[in-house]
């Protein structure tokens, strides 16, 4: 019960401050009235003096009720993300036969390349709060891993499942744009962005780079790209420059953990404005109060 009193809020609490101000008009501007002397009135003292506070009570009670009303009290439902204001993300990952290379983590000699990223991609997707974001894999053929989801707690049970080899050993990378361009162009997201990661060059593709770059023009489709030890960095800076990106190289562990700290800078969403919180407004339960404690007030008035 005493949880749930805490849990109110009010839209307008500034209107409170009116019963401060009755409280104190009623000690300090009272209105002058003339006395009248009659003997033997105390017969009638007792019920006169219960009748006003009982009259008092009623009055303070539906004044204070209404200033409450006015206040707009509120309990907190939920608080949902507005889905088509944030931005929406395509992480898609090179899982080529070359992704299994050691030495990228020269703290860890014995970890590949690809559980490098793995492990990076798992920490930067909670950062993204207010983002849909989609895991696409690519090596001879491309697999969506997961779809456009706020789930980010199941994005990364995904990644844990995600290997080298999973989609075959070469490296299929103008058609996973395709593919992550695919799962974007639906979208009402005010900015869509793909950070593409590969460490090899194209050797499986069957879509030419032209016709990717032209479906990523259309739908606005911002690229980063990430290059890894080096390897295709023409094909990856075409990319990330006609799409208004930009192309990142990465030669180990720390550097590519700053390039995705970078990229979680340069694309910020404002979460503050993209959330819609669910109220339940109480108002009209003081509102009746006052207004039942106005009518019995008035009652007693016209009685007497």
């Amino acid at each position: 019960m005493f949880n749930y009193l805490f849990s109110i809020k009010f839209e307008h609490p500034y209107f409170l401050f009116l019963i401060l101000v009755f409280i104190l008009c009623s000690f300090f501007c009272k209105a002058k009235t003339p006395t009248y002397i009659i003997p033997h009135l105390n017969i009638f003292t007792k019920n006169q003096t219960n009748t006003n506070i009982l009259q008092s009570i009623l009055k303070y009670l539906s004044i204070i009720s209404a200033v409450v009303a006015l206040a707009s009290p509120y309990t907190k439902l939920d608080t949902q993300l507005i889905k088509n204001d944030g931005i929406d993300i395509v992480l898609s990952l090179d899982t080529s036969g070359s992704m299994n290379e050691l030495g990228f983590n020269p703290l860890e000699p014995t970890q590949s390349r690809f559980t490098v990223v793995k492990d990076i991609v798992k920490e930067f997707i909670p950062k993204r709060v207010n983002d849909n974001i989609s895991i696409v894999v690519f090596g001879t053929s491309v697999m969506m891993a997961t779809p456009l989801s706020f789930d980010k707690n199941a994005q990364i049970e995904i990644i844990d499942y995600l290997d080298v080899g999973i989609v075959g050993d070469k490296t299929a990378l103008i058609d996973s744009l395709v593919t992550s361009t695919n799962i974007l162009k639906s979208s009402k997201a005010k900015s869509k962005i793909i950070i593409l990661l590969s460490d090899g060059a194209d050797n499986s593709s069957t879509i030419p780079l032209k016709v990717a770059l032209k479906l990523l023009k259309k739908y606005n489709i911002k690229v980063y790209t990430i290059s890894i030890a080096n390897f295709n960095k023409i094909i990856l800076n075409q990319i990330s420059t006609q799409t208004k990106g930009k192309s990142f190289n990465a030669n180990s562990k720390e550097k590519l953990n700053e390039i995705y700290e970078e990229i979680n800078k340069l694309e910020t969403s404002k979460i503050e404005n993209n959330k819609v919180i669910l109220k339940n407004y109480l108002f009209f339960y003081p509102l009746f109060l006052a207004i039942m404690s106005l009518i019995i007030l008035i009652y007693l008035k016209n009685k007497n």
